[in-house]
Parts: C-alpha cells; structure tokens; sequence
C-alpha cells in the first residue's frame, strides 16, 4: 500500500492485520500513522449487500485487537455514504427465515461491536447515508456530516420498525421529538439540518469533509490513548444501559420482515413509486 507522508513523500506500509484478504468488500488504508481507514465501496451507490453486512458487523471486533490502530476512519467512496441494504439483501431478509437470522444476529453484532470497540472511530457523512452504514456512521464517536449529506432512516418507508440503532441512538443524540418526528416520518435530514438538532458532531463544507474526518482521527491516535478508550467505554455505558430498547426495536424490526408491508415497501423502491401498505393494524 502506498502511503503519502507529510512530506510529500510516498512509502509502503504493510496492512495491519491482513484486512483487505480477512474483509475483501471493504476497502483499507492507512492515511496516517496509526489511522485506519475504511471505505465503503460498491455498486448501487455504495448500497449493503449480505458481505459487506456481515464484514461490517465483524471488522470492529479485528480493530480492537489492532495492536497498530489507534484510530479508524470509516468513509464512503464516490458520490455517497451508503445507500443502504442492497435490493437483494432485503429480499433475501423478507423471503428466507434462515437469511433473516443471520442477517439479524449481524445487525446487533454491528451495534455492540461499535459500541464496545476500544479504539475512538470517526465518520465522514457525504451524500446518502442510510441504513446499516448509517448505523456505523452514527454511532461513530465522532461524526463529521458535510453540508449536503442526506441522512435518511427509512424503516418505516420500508414497513418495518426503525431498528438498528435508531431507538436507542437518536433520542440520547437529539432528543425524543426530533428522533420520533425523523423515523416515523423517514423525513431526510441535511448534514447542516444533522448538526443542529444534535445528530451529528459537526457539520463542514463538502469540499473538506474527508479531510476534517482524517484530522480528527490523527488528534485522536496522537491522543493519550488510556485516556481517550476508557473515556469512549464510559460514555458508550449510555447506550449498554438502554440496550433493552435497542433489542425490543430490533426484534419488532425483524419480526416485520416477514409481514406484507415489508414485502410492499421493497416493491415500491423497485418500482419507484409510493408504497400501498395493507398489512394489519392491529398489535
């Protein structure tokens, strides 16, 4: 891997870990010393397919053991975050019970393993963020949105509960109002509109989110390093003990995939026209 110093200068520096063969649907390098970057790269605009989900969910537990991180900063590559779960991915969770099993055991595995991965993680917010990349960008210890980013939950657009994250992430980051007005109404929300309800960290020009990201995460790696991780496993203790909301939205979330109004709301993205959801109201 070639790596430009700040010199201008370029090296070779050896994958920590061997990620790329461990994770081959993400992308990694080093942009500086003891930073770790991980790129979303792929198809539909950077859309999930069952890989990059599972690996997603899997990486965060291989970057706490990373004797050479210090820091991770996860980015999307092209004109998006991530468009979410890929068409084929949905399918799979609607039409097989043994997909949707492995598919939900990943989705917690993504949200714990964030949360208690020792090493501080940021993310770069550009263009469409949603889905299981939003999770990760969310949750990251520091989010870094640019102006025009268009953040979107859109569970229930889908005809499922909002899951994931969103319960036990978005009323602690912006209060119970925003969070219900957001996920119910899968309303989208600008990387301006994300930093002053509380959503995001910070909000930057579109020009320099991928470079403001990378220099908070070198603060973050030339950073007392106790200090910065046990600070990270104290603050994370906020959402450990809402972990029983997380777990009854994400069962009630799973539970929905194998209803009609699942099967309708991915038919309406397909077709791209607005869903007729016929599924019982009654709980």
């Amino acid at each position: 891997m070639i790596v430009t110093t700040a010199s201008g200068w370029c090296q070779t520096r050896p994958m920590p870990l061997d990620y790329a063969n461990r994770f081959p649907s993400l992308t990694f390098d080093e942009p500086a010393d003891h930073v770790l970057r991980i790129t979303l790269d792929g198809p539909g605009l950077n859309a999930v397919d069952a890989a990059v989900h599972r690996e997603l969910a899997e990486v965060w537990n291989v970057v706490d053991r990373d004797p050479d991180t210090r820091a991770v900063l996860l980015q999307g590559a092209g004109r998006a975050f991530s468009a979410g779960g890929s068409f084929d991915l949905l399918e799979e969770m609607i039409e097989d019970y043994v997909g949707r099993t492995r598919v939900l055991r990943e989705a917690r595995d993504l949200v714990f393993n964030v949360i208690d991965c020792s090493k501080p993680i940021v993310s770069a917010i550009h263009g469409p963020a949603v889905g299981a990349g939003l999770v990760a960008a969310l949750l990251a210890d520091v989010s870094v949105a640019a102006r025009t980013a268009k953040i979107i939950d859109g569970h229930t657009r889908l005809g499922v509960a909002a899951g994931d994250h969103a319960a036990v992430c978005w009323p602690l980051l912006c209060g119970m109002a925003k969070a219900k007005y957001y996920l119910l109404t899968c309303e989208p929300l600008s990387g301006e509109e994300a930093e002053r309800i509380g959503l995001v960290s910070i909000c930057v020009d579109d020009d320099v989110v991928h470079d403001r990201a990378l220099e908070i995460a070198r603060q973050l790696a030339g950073g007392s390093q106790s200090a910065i991780r046990w600070t990270k496993h104290a603050l994370n203790n906020w959402f450990r003990d809402h972990s029983s909301i997380f777990d009854a939205s994400w069962g009630l979330e799973f539970y929905g995939f194998a209803g009609p109004d699942a099967a309708e709301g991915l038919a309406s993205h397909q077709e791209k026209r607005a869903p007729r959801f016929t599924g019982p109201t009654s709980e």
